[in-house]
């Protein structure tokens, strides 16, 4: 196999690409713990807390600020009921729902670093059984689940919508029904769960964080800010098999939807150093 030449390498890796993770400065840690108290006050509980910060940091590619977010679940007045376990399940389980709005690179780098930074009895204690294969056995099971979640999502769209996405490439919709919503952002039945799974309002919670944090998609951030809405609206909050999110009818207020979008806000400022995201903002000049 042939090998990259120094100068391919060079440029690679040059600063100006910025080729590594987003390292989090002595501000992120600070503004995670405002987040967290000021959720508290608003009785938003630590599920949605932490699956807000996780969203955003994993969208900031910041691994370091994951770990802080679950070091401050495990400190959390909140988590009195919740293992140190449980905490760091939910932040894998959002990171990977991330890759249904960030991509798969920012997913793969920031939950590798945070497996790493975990304690190693924490870490040798979390699930190694995959959840979400698909097989001859349950794959119309999870198609029909993929559809379920994106009629209670986009709800009154729904169909619409998908006829407008196939206009644009036939294989669209195709790929996010199936490759998101059926196999990734819908959660497995009843005996195949995930440890801590990440229900139909935290889902919606991710989703409006990563695309936040991202900016450029506002449509986008629209739709499911009005997804985390119907699911308080149309029942699917409390439908078979969902757990309560303390705070998430709150959230799905106007209120609750200022709040959220704010926390993003001022979180992205954190991390990206007052620089803003970090997730497509363009080469930096070369100096």
């Amino acid at each position: 196999m042939s090998k990259l030449s120094d100068a391919v390498k060079a440029l690679i890796n040059a600063g100006h690409a910025l080729p590594g993770y987003t390292r989090a400065g002595a501000q992120v840690r600070p503004a995670l713990e405002r987040l967290a108290s000021d959720a508290g006050e608003k009785g938003i509980g630590l599920p949605a807390w932490v699956t807000v910060s996780t969203a955003v940091s994993a969208t900031m590619n910041c691994p370091e600020a994951m770990t802080q977010v679950f070091e401050l679940a495990n400190t959390s007045n909140k988590q009195s009921q919740r293992t140190v376990a449980q905490n760091a399940e939910l932040v894998r389980e959002v990171g990977l729902k991330c890759i249904s709005f960030n991509g798969i690179p920012r997913t793969i780098n920031t939950l590798g670093a945070f497996w790493s930074s975990l304690p190693t009895d924490v870490a040798e204690s979390l699930s190694t059984k995959p959840t979400r294969a698909l097989t001859p056995a349950n794959l119309d099971a999870r198609q029909a689940d993929g559809l379920a979640l994106w009629d209670s999502v986009y709800l009154g769209f729904e169909r619409s919508l998908l006829a407008k996405l196939a206009r644009s490439h036939p294989d669209l919709p195709v790929h996010i029904l199936h490759g998101h919503y059926a196999t990734l952002l819908s959660n497995p039945r009843a005996g195949a769960r995930a440890p801590e799974p990440v229900g139909r309002v935290l889902t919606s919670l991710v989703a409006v964080a990563c695309l936040r944090a991202q900016t450029g998609v506002g449509p986008q951030v629209v739709s499911h800010v009005f997804g985390l809405r119907k699911a308080y609206t149309n029942g699917d909050a409390h439908a078979e098999g969902e757990f309560p999110v303390e705070g998430g009818e709150w959230l799905a207020s106007d209120d609750g939807n200022l709040w959220l979008l704010e926390s993003v806000d001022k979180l992205v400022s954190a991390i990206g150093a007052g620089e803003g995201t970090t997730f497509a903002p363009g080469l930096r000049p070369k100096l």
